[in-house]
């Protein structure tokens, strides 16, 4: 594609492309990595723009704001897919496990109990990752590496649907080393699914087998 053509694609346009390319790079069948757009502190009708282009998984990091935005866009695009990704109150478990389709955040006995028993009253199960601190940073939230073995045999013998990992490694450094080791946790425990990447790093992820990338400012501009 030359440059001229290329200036002209949409911001989400160009992202898929460059997951496309990247998904070719390291041999993944095309379409094998889920796009969320990650459409914290922005409008409806931004959101609504992207869902003209196609997009249909969202992403939000708190449960009150998605509620203002999505009953409704839901009601007009009943296929949308809304993710949550932010960390994760115990005490909004039940708002969460009716507004989305997939929790990103599962980090804490407290929150597994919370989640568990929201699940049994919607008679609904909700897909979760659970978010590991990949990088051993004490101002993170996530289950700490050396805890994970056990916090996985526990969420799962409360009847958790985990299916994946989540992580975000540290700022300012190559990102490669962190998501390598998320995607070796993955494979130890059995799982396949790798929420992993953010508009800064997601190619490097996409390579190294994220299954979910989490793309903000790259679709819709800076914060």
């Amino acid at each position: 594609m030359d440059i001229q053509s290329h200036a002209t694609l949409s911001p989400l346009a160009t992202v898929r492309e460059a997951i496309a390319r990247s998904e070719k790079i390291a041999g993944r069948p095309a379409g094998s990595t889920t796009l969320i757009a990650i459409s914290k502190t922005k409008p409806a009708d931004a959101i609504e723009a992207l869902i003209g282009e196609g997009q249909m998984v969202f992403g939000e990091n708190r449960v009150q704001e998605a509620a203002l935005k999505f009953p409704d866009l839901r009601a007009r695009y009943p296929q949308l897919q809304l993710h949550m990704v932010g960390q994760l109150q115990s005490n909004k478990a039940d708002e969460a496990v009716a507004l989305f389709d997939c929790i990103h955040s599962l980090d804490r006995m407290s929150l597994a109990k919370a989640l568990a028993s929201a699940m049994d009253k919607a008679g609904k199960r909700v897909p979760c990752f659970v978010q590991v601190n990949i990088g051993e940073e004490e101002q993170k939230g996530g289950c700490a590496i050396a805890d994970l073995p056990q916090f996985l045999a526990d969420v799962r013998a409360m009847g958790l649907p985990v299916i994946g990992l989540m992580a975000v490694p540290p700022a300012n450094v190559e990102p490669s080393p962190y998501f390598a080791l998320l995607a070796k946790l993955v494979r130890d425990h059995g799982l396949d699914q790798l929420s992993m990447g953010m508009s800064g790093d997601y190619e490097t992820a996409v390579r190294i087998g994220a299954t979910h990338v989490r793309i903000g400012s790259a679709l819709f501009g800076a914060r």
